[in-house]
């Protein structure tokens, strides 16, 4: 690695002072600039009803925010995971918006479960439907938004009791716990629930870094205040703005050469020789020679330490009398690797990025090739399958 450059990507910064709420998240997006027509427009393809919603000016301690309530009608019952996927799954929001819906969802049923011994917690409170609104809510806004990578400042907690469909509870409660483990965290001097369950699902689902506020060119703010009141300003803030993100740039060795008197049966074998032997990559390309002969040009890509052995290799194994070398500048992603789960099984799976925004999803052929002979299901598929468990890592922290 010898350079950076740098391109520009729009990311969001929440600052938690007092803490975090779904409602807090969802109505600093809004005041940020989302579009409340647009966000019940999208809400209304989930499968569930009953609910009203309801956005206020407030002022908290000299601050203006926006508050968000969710008014239900009726008692509601116990939800299981099960029942949240199906509202989810069941509407017509966009796949990126689902994807990241159930991932917060699946968090926040795991925290519930390890925190109450079960493999089968009912989520009460979080399964509830203006849960379900936060959190997928959040995922449209950030969607819409074009929020492509996100930061959080540390989070505090409280004291005090908290009291819950499961009696009182400890503060920050047991899921609270489970969802913050890995995250940066403090104690303020205020009573009350500072993080909810939700609140952590969500911020901890969508967040690369728990940092100071990162530098950015700031475009839009929003702020999103909590139910109660404290000494202080319980609000939530939101910026939101253009970021430097660098890619990264490297010299590789190209070496070149000329052949019209091989076997071709033989070019399989060099190829491979060459890639075992530390070649980024080879190939050939077919070529017209002098004399009219029909030809090919062998091409290897090679870090420059490699360069002997790589000559060596192509001296060995093909009739060449000679190559022609340069170092060439290769511009690429962040590159990482990655093991997904999909219907077929699990496949490896080379991921390209910028920051946290993939570019390209390649996965590996020869996984999904003994998968499908294995399945008796279409290679395309399986490829298919496995981009789409792949892109879920968009918004991983």
């Amino acid at each position: 690695m010898w350079g950076l450059r740098s391109v520009s990507m729009k990311i969001a910064y929440f600052d938690c002072p007092t803490g975090i709420s779904g409602n807090m998240v969802l109505a600093a997006l809004i005041d940020a600039g989302l579009s409340v027509n647009y966000l019940k427009k999208e809400l209304k393809k989930l499968k569930t009803k009953g609910y009203a919603l309801e956005l206020s000016e407030v002022s908290k301690a000299g601050f203006r925010a926006k508050h968000l309530h969710i008014y239900i009608a009726g008692k509601e019952g116990r939800r299981t995971i099960r029942d949240i996927y199906y509202v989810i799954d069941g509407s017509s929001l966009k796949k990126s918006v689902k994807t990241l819906g159930r991932k917060i969802f699946e968090r926040l049923y795991i925290a519930e479960s390890k925190a109450h011994g079960t493999k089968r917690a009912h989520l009460h409170e979080a399964g509830a439907t203006d849960a379900i609104i936060d959190i997928v809510g959040t995922a449209i806004g950030l969607d819409k938004l074009g929020i492509r990578e996100v930061y959080c400042s540390p989070l505090p907690y409280g004291y005090g009791p908290i009291k819950s469909a499961h009696g009182t509870l400890p503060n920050p409660a047991p899921a609270t716990i489970e969802l913050l483990k890995g995250v940066a965290t403090y104690k303020k001097n205020i009573k009350g629930e500072l993080v909810t369950p939700t609140g952590a699902a969500i911020i901890t689902s969508i967040t690369k870094s728990f940092i100071d506020m990162p530098k950015l060119k700031l475009e839009r703010t929003g702020l999103g205040a909590g139910t109660h009141d404290f000494r202080e300003s319980n609000i939530l803030r939101l910026f939101i703005g253009e970021t430097q993100v660098n890619y990264g740039n490297d010299l590789v060795l190209e070496i070149k050469t000329n052949i019209d008197n091989m076997n071709p049966e033989l070019y399989d074998h060099v190829i491979s020789t060459l890639i075992k032997s530390g070649a980024l990559d080879a190939y050939i390309t077919p070529v017209r020679m002098k004399k009219k002969r029909p030809g090919v040009e062998l091409t290897v890509l090679s870090d420059p330490a490699k360069k002997e052995k790589i000559l060596n290799e192509i001296f060995n194994e093909t009739t060449t009398l000679g190559v022609r070398t340069c170092l060439v500048k290769r511009e690429k992603l962040e590159r990482t690797t990655k093991k997904v789960s999909t219907r077929y099984g699990r496949v490896l799976v080379k991921i390209g990025k910028i920051g946290s925004s993939i570019k390209n999803i390649s996965p590996e052929y020869e996984d999904c090739a003994r998968i499908s002979k294995r399945k008796g299901v279409p290679l395309k598929a399986v490829y298919d399958a496995a981009r789409s468990a792949a892109s879920v890592y968009r918004f991983n922290p």
